[in-house]
């Protein structure tokens, strides 16, 4: 059906109405939609920009090695059953001292070797840990924190773990649903064998 060929005003006026009515709907949700991104713009910018210094007129400090190359420091090596070490006057966990070994220099004269028989104590029989506290600083300067002499610049050290913990190995306790029983029985007997023997 066509539509009629001149409506009243007030359908005409009703129509234009619409339009601009929709027009109005259009621009808002646009302006939304610019607001929306200019929003997340402003919140990405801040979190992934870089930091700004917080002082401009400072120059930037370049990072540097607190030990030159070939400069003599002392070693010491302990061996003891707690993680943290702070024992330094024992001389039972004393293994090894050095001195004078050149700091970055890989040649002969930087390479140490000792050869030591450990006899453990009965708490490390029983399950006990064993870690090597490795101490190095200046010649002349200490490892102790306690020390009326120590500088923190001037000595670093790192703590190892000797006996590294393995899990027992679990015996393989499937069973072949489908297949012989007496395949699964004999791998069990050996699984036992195993575990006993150890």
């Amino acid at each position: 059906m066509p539509p009629p060929a001149n409506g009243g005003a007030d359908g005409g006026a009703a129509r234009g109405g619409g339009r601009q009515q929709q027009e109005q709907q259009g621009v808002g949700q646009m302006l939304t939609g610019i607001i929306r991104v200019a929003v997340f713009w402003y919140f990405a910018s801040k979190f992934f920009s870089p930091k700004k210094p917080l002082n401009p007129n400072q120059p930037s400090s370049q990072i540097s090695n607190l030990f030159h190359k070939a400069e003599p420091l002392d070693m010491w090596f302990y061996l003891s059953e707690q993680e943290k070490f702070n024992d330094f006057s024992s001389e039972s966990a004393l293994v090894w001292h050095e001195t004078n070994i050149p700091y970055a220099v890989w040649g002969p004269e930087s390479t140490r070797r000792l050869s030591l028989k450990y006899y453990p104590t009965e708490a490390l029989k029983h399950n006990g840990s064993l870690y090597a506290h490795v101490f190095f600083a200046h010649s002349g300067f200490p490892p102790d924190p306690n020390d009326p002499e120590y500088q923190p610049s001037a000595a670093f050290g790192h703590t190892y773990s000797v006996v590294t913990y393995l899990p027992k190995s679990k015996a393989n306790k499937k069973k072949s649903l489908l297949g012989n029983s007496k395949d699964s029985d004999v791998a069990e007997t050996q699984a036992k064998a195993i575990f006993s023997g150890s």
